[in-house]
C-alpha cells in the first residue's frame, strides 16, 4: 500500500516530488523492521536483559547513574563503593535483587532510609564491606539477607523482623555479642530456614531465635552455655553447628536438645565436654563430638540413637576403660566410627554389627586377638595406622571375617612380617612405616583384588623378597616401594601395574628387563636413588608404551631417559 500511495504522489500534476514525503519517516524503509530505541545502560556496565544491570568489578567509587528504572537486579559486587545515594535508589523501585558484596560501605554511607522505597526487594547481599551496625530497616519483601563478613556489633528489631517472606539470614563474622542481638529480632518473621552466625563474639545462645529454623550455625563463637529453652520453640531444626566454642557438661543439660524431634547432623567437636551430653535427639544421623575432652561414654547417653550413621570422638582423651564392651552395640545402624587419637590399647569390643568403617589411628593398641574383629563382619575400612602392633600380637585369626573388607590402613606400626589370613577382598593395603624386612607370597596369596600397596619406608631389601612374591597380585595397579633398601628393580613385578614408586632406594643400575612384565606402566619414579647418567639400559623402557612419567631427579648425575617413540614424551630427568 505504501508503494501505491507514492507512485501516486508522483503522478499528480502540480505538486513537487517532495510533497507528502516529509511524513515518510513515519513508515519504516521497504525491506526493514521497526527498531526500538536502545536501552539506558550505565558506562562500562552491560545490560544483558531489560530488568538487569550488571556493574561488577570495574572499580567505581560512585553510585552509577542512568541506571534504568526498569532495573530489577542490579550487581554492583567487586567495587569500591563507599557510600549508597538516597535519591539513586529511592528511583530503582522495582529492584527484587540488589549485590553490593565486596566494596567500602560503611555505617554512615548507608543512610536509615535508604531501602524504604525497595518495596519488592526479595535478595540483598552486602557482605565483605564495612558495616558496623546493621541497616535499621531492610523491606518487608525480603526473602534473603547475606551481611557477612563486616563489623556489625548490632542489628535492629525491624532490619530481620516483621518479613514473613525471610528465609535466609547470614550474619557470620562480624562483630556481634548478645548485647546486640535484641529479643524481639526475628518476631513476625516465620519462615527463617537458615541463619548463619558463625564466628562472632557471642557468649550464650540467643534464646529468641526463629521457630522455623532448619539450620542454626553458631561455630567459632565464645558460647559457654545453652540457656534452658532456647532451643524448645526450634522443633523444625535439621542442623546444629556450635562446634569451636568454649561449651562445658555445666552448659548443657537434659533439655538442652530435648524438643529438636527433627535434628539430624549435631557438630559439637572443638568444645570443652568431658562427657556425651544427655537428652541427644532419637533422629541424629551425625554425632561429632571430636577434640572435647571426653574419658568415658556412658553407654544409656548414646542408646536412644538406633539411627545414628556416624560416631566422630577423634581427639578426645579415651583410656584402656572409655569405651566399655557394648557400649556402643545399641547404635544398630552405625556406619562410621571415628576414634583417632585417643588412649585406647585394644580394639573397642561388642561393636554394632552393621558397622562399614573403623577408624583408629594414632591410639595404643598393642595387639589384634582372634575376636576382637568378630563382631564387625561388615566392616569395609578398617585404619589401625600408627598403633603399638607387633607381628608376634596379631593373630592368625584377626582378620578371618572380615570378608567385606576393601581398605586396610596398618601403617606405622611395628610390624616385621605381613599378617597372615587378609581378606581376599581387599583393594588397598598400607603398611608403609613398619619395620619390614622381608616378603613371602603366603601373606598375599589369594588377592586376587589388591590394587592398591604400599611398603614404603620399611627396610626391604630385593634378595628378601622370596619368589612369587607378586605373581597373584593380578590387579594390582598401584605398588609403593620407595624409602626402602633396594638395590636394583624387583624383578616380575605385577603385569597389570601402572603406578611404580622406587624413589629413595639404593638403586645404582636399571638393566634393559626390567620392566618387561610391566607393559602397562604409565608411571615412574626413581628420583634420590644412586643413579649416574649410563645408569639407565637403553632398552629398559622400549616396551613400556603407556609410559608418561619417568621422574629420576634428585640422583648423583642427570639421567638419560628415552622413552618408547609412541609414549608421550614427558620424562623428568634432572641432577641432584
Amino acid at each position: 500500500m505504501r508503494l501505491s500511495l507514492l507512485l501516486l504522489l508522483l503522478l499528480l500534476p502540480g505538486l513537487p516530488p517532495t510533497l507528502g514525503m516529509e511524513d515518510d519517516a513515519s513508515f519504516p524503509h521497504l525491506g526493514e523492521s521497526s527498531q526500538p530505541p536502545p536501552r539506558a545502560c550505565p558506562p562500562r556496565c552491560s545490560c544483558p536483559r531489560p530488568d538487569t544491570v550488571d556493574c561488577d568489578g570495574l572499580d567505581l567509587r560512585v553510585f552509577p547513574d542512568n541506571i534504568t528504572r526498569a532495573a530489577q537486579h542490579l550487581s554492583l559486587q567487586n567495587n569500591q563503593l563507599q557510600e549508597l545515594p538516597y535519591n539513586e535508589l529511592s528511583r530503582l523501585s522495582g529492584l527484587r535483587t540488589l549485590n553490593l558484596h565486596n566494596n567500602l560501605i560503611s555505617s554512615e554511607g548507608l543512610p536509615d532510609e535508604a531501602f524504604e522505597s525497595l518495596t519488592q526487594l526479595q535478595h540483598i547481599y552486602v557482605a565483605h564491606n564495612k558495616l558496623s551496625v546493621a541497616p535499621q530497616f531492610l523491606p518487608r519483601s525480603l526473602r534473603v539477607a547475606d551481611l557477612a563478613a563486616n563489623e556489625v556489633t548490632e542489628i535492629f528489631p525491624l532490619t530481620f523482623g516483621e518479613k514473613p517472606a525471610l528465609r535466609s539470614v547470614y550474619l557470620h563474622n562480624n562483630q556481634l555479642s548478645n548485647a546486640g542481638l535484641p529479643p524481639d529480632a526475628f518476631r513476625g518473621s516465620e519462615a527463617v530456614a537458615t541463619l548463619s552466625l558463625s564466628n562472632n563474639q557471642l557468649s550464650y545462645v540467643p534464646p529468641s531465635l526463629p521457630p522455623s529454623l532448619e539450620r542454626l550455625h553458631l561455630q567459632n563463637n565464645l558460647i559457654s552455655k545453652v540457656p534452658r529453652g532456647a532451643l524448645s520453640r526450634q522443633t523444625q531444626l535439621r542442623e546444629l553447628y556450635l562446634q569451636h566454642n568454649q561449651l562445658t557438661d555445666s552448659g548443657l543439660d537434659a533439655t538442652t536438645f530435648s524438643k529438636l524431634h527433627r535434628l539430624e547432623y549435631l557438630d559439637l567437636s572443638h568444645n570443652q565436654l568431658a562427657e556425651v551430653p544427655a537428652g541427644l535427639p532419637r533422629t541424629l544421623a551425625v554425632l561429632h563430638l571430636g577434640r572435647n575432652r571426653i574419658r568415658w561414654v556412658e553407654a544409656a547417653r548414646l542408646g536412644g540413637l538406633r539411627g545414628l550413621r556416624y560416631l566422630l570422638l577423634q581427639h578426645n582423651q579415651l583410656g584402656a576403660t572409655g569405651l566399655p564392651a557394648g557400649a556402643l552395640r545399641p547404635l544398630r545402624g552405625l556406619h562410621t566410627l571415628h576414634l583417632y587419637g585417643n588412649r585406647l590399647d585394644r580394639v573397642p569390643q561388642a561393636l554394632p554389627r552393621r558397622l562399614r568403617a573403623l577408624v583408629l589411628p594414632y591410639n595404643r593398641v598393642a595387639a589384634l586377638g582372634a575376636r576382637d574383629l568378630a563382631s564387625t563382619p561388615r566392616l569395609a575400612e578398617l585404619n589401625l595406622a600408627y598403633n603399638c602392633l607387633a607381628s608376634a600380637r596379631v593373630h592368625l585369626r584377626a582378620f578371618r571375617r572380615l570378608r567385606a573388607l576393601r581398605s586396610l590402613d596398618l601403617a606405622g606400626n611395628q610390624l616385621t612380617q605381613l599378617p597372615s589370613g587378609l581378606p581376599a577382598g581387599l583393594h588397598t593395603l598400607r603398611l608403609q612405616r613398619n619395620q619390614l624386612r622381608a616378603l613371602e607370597p603366603e601373606p598375599l596369596a589369594g588377592l586376587h583384588q589388591l590394587q592398591e600397596l604400599s611398603l614404603a619406608h620399611n627396610r626391604l631389601r630385593v634378595g628378601d623378597i622370596g619368589p612369587g612374591t607378586w605373581h597373584e597380585l593380578q590387579a594390582l595397579q598401584v605398588l609403593d616401594l620407595s624409602h626402602n633398601e633396594l638395590s636394583f628393580v624387583p624383578p616380575d613385578l605385577p603385569e597389570a601395574l601402572e603406578e611404580l614408586h622406587l624413589q629413595g632406594n639404593r638403586i645404582g643400575h636399571v638393566g634393559p628387563e626390567a620392566f618387561l612384565s610391566t607393559p602397562r606402566l604409565r608411571a615412574l619414579f626413581l628420583r634420590a636413588n644412586r643413579l649416574h647418567m649410563t645408569s639407565i639400559a637403553p632398552e629398559a623402557f622400549l616396551g613400556l608404551l603407556h609410559l608418561r612419567v619417568v621422574d629420576t631427579t634428585g640422583n648423583p648425575e642427570p639421567v638419560l631417559v628415552r622413552l618408547p617413540p609412541t609414549a608421550p614424551r614427558r620424562p623428568r630427568a634432572a641432577g641432584p
